[in-house]
């Protein structure tokens, strides 16, 4: 039996977590069908939750989290997966009820698992992960409610964030003109360089909306944060737009009105990457490699080791991780 390197959190009594790097046996990994040697996890919101305080998705302790991973299949029982394949994991739960990617070696199942384009190493798929992931679905669902660049401005807010980043890299390749709203005025350089066309701060759109509707704006939006943002943004969607809703940053309370909905015909697209079927998922990195800038790409990167995670944990729950965190596993 051999041993792998792992991230292992426990839970204390007061409900706060500790994490700290250990060697595992092989026969501690859960369940399925499929073993990945990890090469690269990454940081995402959920993964902050975790490593935190459990965030209520965490049902059995000790866990080793992370809800992405990329890497290649070691051993497989499998049919859609042999070994040597270049795999990726978004989601399925795992990271939170399911041992996830924190680790150089995870056991899941591999319907689970896409196998990784070409063009897509295993260090720029944690780059993308299912904070990029997610920006792709929402640019996909907004294009299939009629999203188009003649139409006008696209608004991402978060934009300096992980999904953020990336909608703004994506939507800017394909030619939108893209306002960046962010509550860091300082990464207006960074969001310009991605692409956006303008720079919005976060203040603009953190005020009660004063009036059931504001003039009309944005034919899309692609939301990361919810509450008063989302709600302000819509007054200002476009007749027929659309926003394709993925992240609850601000919180879950949604202090809008129906208005925009029955008088513009906007549409709310909820986005869910979590348990999405297998096809859109396969849809969704197939137009990754080759809708997203990769040079850009590799500008959001911040480069990690899985000591450093406990600590990047508080701060991507406060807003103050820009980009992505690409996480060397065997670090």
């Amino acid at each position: 039996m051999g041993t792998f390197r792992a991230l292992v959190s426990e839970q204390g009594a007061d409900r706060k977590v500790a994490s700290t790097v250990k060697q595992l046996d092989d026969g501690q990994l859960p369940a399925g069908d499929v073993t990945v040697k990890v090469e690269y996890s990454t940081l995402n919101y959920k993964d902050g939750l975790v490593l935190t305080s459990g965030g209520g998705l965490v049902k059995t302790w000790p866990h080793v989290g992370g809800i992405d991973f990329a890497g290649v299949v070691e051993t497989s029982e499998h049919a859609g997966c042999k070994p040597g394949d270049r795999v990726v994991l978004n989601g399925f739960r795992v990271g939170e009820l399911h041992w996830g990617g924190f680790a150089t070696r995870a056991r899941v199942k591999g319907d689970w698992l896409v196998k990784l384009a070409d063009a897509i190493s295993t260090k720029r798929a944690m780059a993308i992960g299912t904070a990029g992931y997610t920006a792709m679905l929402c640019v996909l669902a907004l294009e299939r409610h009629g999203l188009t660049p003649s139409r006008g401005e696209v608004l991402v807010t978060g934009a300096a964030g992980g999904v953020g980043s990336v909608a703004v890299a994506i939507l800017a390749r394909l030619g939108y003109q893209v306002v960046a709203a962010t509550g860091r005025p300082q990464e207006a350089d960074y969001l310009k360089n991605l692409g956006a066309a303008t720079v919005m701060e976060r203040k603009e759109l953190t005020e009660a909306p004063d009036r059931p509707l504001a003039a009309e704006r944005f034919q899309g939006v692609v939301d990361t944060v919810s509450g008063v943002m989302l709600a302000r943004a819509l007054t200002m969607v476009k007749y027929g737009g659309s926003a394709a809703v993925c992240g609850l940053a601000s919180g879950a309370a949604f202090p809008g009105n129906i208005l925009p909905f029955i008088l513009r015909g906007v549409s709310v697209l909820g986005i869910d990457s979590v348990m999405l079927p297998m096809p859109p998922r396969v849809e969704a990195w197939s137009r990754l490699g080759s809708d997203l800038p990769l040079d850009k790409l590799d500008g959001m990167v911040l480069d990690a080791r899985l000591d450093d995670l406990p600590a990047l944990a508080t701060q991507i729950l406060k807003g103050n991780v820009r980009g992505r965190v690409v996480v060397d596993v065997a670090r």
